[in-house]
């Protein structure tokens, strides 16, 4: 009987009972070539250059290239459908981020299924949301800008790199929290050009996009989305400080293919989590607003699953749907 290579391996893996030989000899001497890291978002914002940093750590560690390959559009599922059908042997990965917990809640009509196709292998990082505002803008804290959303009902431009993205979210749970209208406006390209020129008026930003033009003056941060202010912007007050309970946040990571042999999953997961322990790049990843941390993939997979269980409540209770 020839069985595809796919289920080979989930075999293989999954059968703690059978030998494991052929995928240990495989990730001995993993990587042999090129790894393919693919990102679903555009060059330039955070996981881009989360995933940059840590594939340039890989490189270095695991003597490969490790190639971020920028797959942007459908709020990241063309290229979450891509590593999805890609042979599981650790030479495409995913750079998984928050918006994929909240599209398997939100994606009823794709090709793949995020938890069951993919396997966590290691974390990287979270970072708040940081709420943006192009300067002209009037409003110069949260209260006033929900008194002028209020007062203006439908006439504020919210951005985001599409439905059901985590920035989009991130503003979907303060609509619902504090009363407003205000008009999403999803983007397939880099939207902060039009936020500075002020055709678009707030966005809720992964902090490593904006932070630059937020410490330069070009756009004006109105609160970070976590429950406690960021030590990046420690003159920026916390969303919830004005909308009691309110508090969301990103996340970057890595997953593969579900049949990726155990042994380079483990491998990866570890190096990984010596890049996220390691004092320089630790400070990279902290200048541009991720706060590393650590996750066995045990643990970063029942974080995937509260995640996704999380904002599934969120995006039933907004009544959030695909066009």
């Amino acid at each position: 009987m020839n069985l595809p290579r796919r289920r080979l391996l989930h075999l293989v893996v999954s059968a703690a009972a059978l030998p494991v030989l052929p995928s240990t000899v495989f990730a001995l001497d993993y990587p042999t070539h090129p790894v393919h890291v693919v990102v679903g978002f555009p060059a330039g914002i955070g996981p881009d250059i989360t995933g940059r940093l840590m594939g340039q750590w890989l490189a270095e560690r695991l003597g490969q290239q490790f190639v971020i390959d920028d797959r942007p559009g459908a709020a990241g599922n063309i290229a979450t459908e891509l590593v999805a059908k890609a042979p599981p042997d650790g030479y495409t990965l995913l750079v998984a981020v928050s918006s994929n917990a909240v599209n398997a809640a939100l994606y009823k009509n794709v090709n793949f299924n995020f938890i069951r196709d993919f396997v966590p292998v290691g974390f990287i990082g979270s970072t708040p949301f940081v709420m943006v505002v192009t300067p002209s803008f009037p409003a110069k804290t949260v209260d006033e800008f929900i008194a002028y959303a209020k007062a203006n009902p439908g006439k504020i431009n919210m951005a985001s790199q599409g439905i059901g993205t985590s920035p989009h979210v991130a503003g979907e749970m303060l609509k619902m929290m504090s009363g407003i209208d205000i008009v999403h406006v999803p983007y397939r390209v880099d939207l902060v050009p039009d936020l500075m020129a002020g055709r678009v008026q707030v966005y809720f930003s992964p902090m490593p996009q904006v932070i630059q033009y937020v410490r330069a003056g070009q756009l004006r941060a109105l609160a970070v989305t976590t429950a406690m202010r960021a030590d990046e912007l420690p003159d920026v007050p916390a969303l919830g400080e004005f909308v009691p309970g309110y508090e969301a946040s990103g996340w970057y990571s890595i997953c593969a293919p579900t049949g990726t042999p155990t042994e380079i999953i483990e491998n990866l997961n570890r190096e990984i989590a010596a890049g996220v322990a390691d004092p320089n790049l630790k400070a990279r990843f902290l200048a541009i607003g991720v706060v590393p941390k650590a996750m066995t993939p045990a643990e970063f997979g029942k974080f995937l699953a509260d995640e996704t269980e999380k904002w599934a409540r969120v995006i039933k209770f907004a009544g959030i749907k695909v066009e």
